[in-house]
């Protein structure tokens, strides 16, 4: 599921405007990456949580050498899901029921394919004898 159709999945289930729904989800966005930049976690309970991770630098080993190698600070993200986000993932009886139609979204009717004018057939090409050089 891409941006576009959790957009329309959203407004199918809330029943509200898709520009709306986008510039909420959009806000959500920002907001959470502005936050979790500065180092502060934000957890939304029962669904993640978002954090930066700040990793110490250390002593590895070059795989194909065997010599050892620091490898340097990092910084990382981290998004942890929660209790009941995992449950509802392994327990499908227990994640939100969605109205039909929302997901996945109702396939649009199909159009009947334009009728092509008769083309006339053509006998298949004849291969010439091979020369001899």
């Amino acid at each position: 599921m891409n941006k576009r159709e959790l957009v329309n999945a959203v407004a199918a289930h809330t029943g509200v405007d898709k520009k709306q729904v986008d510039a909420v989800l959009s806000g959500f966005t920002d907001v959470v990456s502005a936050v979790v930049s500065k180092g502060e976690p934000v957890a939304i309970s029962g669904f993640c949580k978002f954090s930066k991770v700040e990793r110490p630098a250390r002593m590895g080993r070059n795989p194909a050498t065997g010599e050892a190698i620091k490898i340097k600070a990092s910084k990382k993200a981290r998004i942890t899901p929660l209790k009941g986000f995992k449950d509802s993932v392994m327990t499908p009886s227990q994640a939100p029921k969605l109205a039909s139609g929302v997901w996945p979204p109702a396939a649009p009717a199909k159009k009947a394919p334009a009728k092509k004018a008769a083309a006339k057939k053509k006998a298949p090409a004849k291969k010439a004898p091979a020369r001899k050089r």
